[in-house]
């Protein structure tokens, strides 16, 4: 078995400690899409932003790779929210890439759930969506529309929750109190409580609950929090990046060398400088010290608080016990499958499968932990990049991909996790080997006429993202989106460390979004006042 050449795309500028420029005014650890985020932002403010990446390529879970002539991307399978400009993640996007993204809407059904022998599909548009489904569910019209009124009522109360994140901590009690008495008593219920109080219809359940893997959480375990705002960000249809999701990063870096800042591959930060309790700079593989007034880490708070955190850091004990407090989230697999053929003769859709053996999500995930071989996979997720991107044809012709990514525990491949990517051995690639039969069948059980048509594929593990975004045990979510979670007033930009802050998908939520919100919030909280005017044209318009 010959080690798999690494990927050609490479985005971002290989770091040597010469080519570092002078005096930084920040430095963030990680260049996930929320670390680039805040450095864009910080950049207009007229900041020198130095991005510390150790992968060959920046992006985080927004890079892309490419195998055999074949590229997919690893983690934007599809953002919502980007077909009108005045919508805050558009207006977010638009900013922080001057706005060079250019966006491709999916089909109108931009989510296929199979849930059983039941087809359900999820329409663009509030009021196709709702109509779409009272179709379906023709008894369930009630429910339906309250529902939807439910996932309006979060969005409202969404701003209470995100500002308290950022306000001084004088303003920011009074200011949660009143945000959540204004708030639904629902909101941070879980997922499977809200929705049994709307209806007892379990396959109606299973429906608004199948796009649970866009969190990682089951119904009965998620916040309705995090339900919610998926489930909305989606309601205008799904979207795709142009030329692929590097494009993210590539249209993002230009922004953040306008004030001199660079963003460096291969630079691996070892350590956060502590001195007279404040945080200073950081401590390269190579031994450099870099030193910056404000030091931001994209790394994920167990990154943070653990390794890269000097023992002799004021508030280590206290963010060590509060790590007890949160937890992983979900580790997958993704299987990366290329065609010699174009999307276009393939009939491959510009639309998601969600494929369920039925409707209790639940049970048929913990069934499907304790016996893999004799349990169906709980969830199955089909996602058709080069149909969905209308420059891939020119770039791969006659070529396609797909990609399928369904649970996989980092226990599963525990053994394997201290051999170096590429060389894990016969053992490993035949266990990898018969998960990747058991997706391929799922998928040319929806497209038979795929069979045998298929040219090259590999399968990631929870392994791969440990290598690749140092993810510990390969969770794609940051931290588990429970109502836990949401009651942890430690998880925003600023920390109990001076010159200390945190950044992307762990200070405010999962996804593209909601890892750049969480960029947008420590731009705020680095930036001060000075960062007022564009939080108010961010949040207000």
């Amino acid at each position: 078995m010959s080690t798999p050449k690494p990927s050609t795309i490479r985005v971002g500028r290989r770091y040597r400690a010469n080519r570092l420029d002078g005096h930084y005014d920040a430095i963030i650890i990680g260049s996930g899409i929320g670390g680039l985020t805040a450095a864009a932002c910080l950049s207009k403010l007229g900041k020198k932003v130095l991005v510390l990446e150790q992968h060959y390529t920046a992006g985080g879970f927004t890079h892309s790779y490419d195998r055999n002539g074949y590229e997919w991307d690893v983690g934007v399978h599809y953002i919502g929210d980007m077909g009108a400009k005045h919508t805050m993640a558009r207006r977010l996007f638009d900013y922080v890439t001057d706005s060079q993204l250019q966006w491709e809407a999916m089909d109108p059904v931009y989510d296929r759930l199979f849930i059983g022998d039941r087809q359900v599909d999820l329409v663009a548009g509030p009021k196709a969506f709702a109509d779409e489904l009272k179709k379906q569910f023709p008894d369930e019209e009630q429910a339906i529309d309250t529902y939807m009124s439910y996932l309006g009522q979060v969005a409202k109360a969404m701003p209470g929750v995100t500002l308290a994140k950022v306000l001084p901590k004088v303003m920011a009690a009074p200011f949660r109190h009143l945000a959540r008495r204004k708030a639904p008593d629902f909101l941070n219920q879980t997922t499977q409580q809200v929705l049994e109080s709307l209806t007892d219809n379990q396959e109606l359940i299973a429906a608004l609950t199948g796009q649970w893997g866009d969190n990682g959480m089951v119904p009965t375990e998620s916040s309705f929090i995090i339900h919610a705002l998926i489930a909305r960000h989606y309601l205008h249809g799904g979207y795709y990046p142009i030329g692929g999701a590097s494009e993210m990063a590539k249209t993002i870096i230009p922004v953040i060398q306008q004030s001199g800042g660079e963003v460096f591959t291969y630079a691996d930060v070892k350590e956060i400088l502590i001195e007279h309790g404040k945080a200073v700079g950081v401590r390269m593989a190579d031994g450099q010290d870099i030193f910056a007034p404000a030091i931001i880490s994209n790394a994920g708070v167990f990154n943070t608080f653990g390794a890269l955190l000097p023992d002799n850091a004021p508030h280590k004990d206290f963010y060590q016990m509060k790590l007890g407090q949160v937890q992983r989230s979900m580790a997958s697999v993704c299987l990366y499958i290329g065609i010699q053929d174009s999307a276009e003769n393939l009939q491959l859709p510009k639309t998601n499968f969600w494929i369920y053996p039925g409707s209790d999500h639940a049970s048929q995930v913990n069934a499907f932990l304790e016996d893999p071989e004799n349990h169906e996979i709980p969830l199955t997720y089909i996602s058709f990049p080069s149909a969905k991107d209308p420059s891939f044809a020119e770039r791969y012709p006659g070529r396609a991909t797909i990609e399928i990514v369904a649970p996989g525990p980092f226990e599963w491949y525990q053994e394997w996790a201290d051999k170096p990517w590429g060389k894990r051995g016969d053992d490993y690639e035949a266990k990898k080997e018969a998960y990747s039969q058991r997706l391929l069948e799922k998928l040319y059980e929806k497209m038979p006429h795929l069979r045998g048509k298929v040219d090259y594929y590999e399968l990631s593990t929870p392994l791969s993202t440990d290598y690749f975004c140092r993810y510990s045990t390969g969770e794609i979510y940051g931290l588990d989106h429970t109502p836990e979670r949401f009651e942890q007033d430690w998880l925003k930009p600023k920390t109990r460390i001076p010159g200390l802050y945190l950044t992307g998908q762990d200070i405010m939520t999962c996804g593209v979004v909601g890892a750049m919100i969480g960029g947008l919030l420590t731009t705020i909280a680095v930036g001060g006042a000075k960062s007022l005017p564009l939080a108010k044209k961010m949040f207000v318009g």
